[in-house]
């Protein structure tokens, strides 16, 4: 759900396992923030997903079965809504360190865009979390899977991960 902490989580994972990290929001827009459409943005995944690992950070349902094709490894983030309200919210005040190429954002433009999330995570507090599994189910039943419910669950994970760089799998995280 925007606003779990998905970005934090997998700069930590990143830092932590020294695998590259592909964050799915800058690789998404084209310029101008133009969407791309879906046969563009499937194949671009395939490219970016060619590697031996990585850590992806993203929450794009309707590709999620490409990630899971590789993936080895999934996190999801079962952040409380009212929590992701929050930061999305807060979230609103800052700009982000790196837009997508070719794209602008005044400070007006990202606290609007930020603050309509909130109304979006409150309808979908129910649903986003049990479709994401049902994706799952169908289409990485070969991956590890995690469900992380609180900050101390994170914590307690980012701590028991093993130094995994130069290992031979690929990770994803949702």
């Amino acid at each position: 759900m925007a606003g779990a902490g998905k970005s934090t989580f997998s700069r930590a994972l990143a830092a932590k396992s020294g695998l590259p990290l592909i964050h799915l929001d800058l690789q998404f827009w084209k310029p101008g923030w133009t969407e791309p459409s879906e046969a563009e943005w499937r194949e671009k995944q395939r490219g970016l997903l060619a590697g031996d690992a990585w850590i992806v950070d993203g929450n794009y349902a309707e590709t999620l079965d490409l990630r899971l094709e590789r993936a080895d490894t999934v996190v999801l983030l079962a952040t409380p809504w009212w929590r992701c309200a929050g930061r999305a919210m807060l979230r609103g005040f800052r700009m982000p360190d790196t837009l997508p190429e070719g794209s602008e954002y005044s400070r007006w433009q990202r606290l609007r865009a930020e603050w309509r999330l909130v109304p979006i995570i409150w309808r979908n507090r129910r649903t986003e979390l049990e479709r994401e599994q049902t994706i799952i189910a169908r289409h990485g039943q070969h991956t590890t899977q995690y469900v992380l419910k609180s900050k101390r669950a994170i914590r307690e994970f980012l701590d028991g991960c093993a130094d995994v760089a130069g290992e031979e799998h690929s990770h994803g995280s949702n």
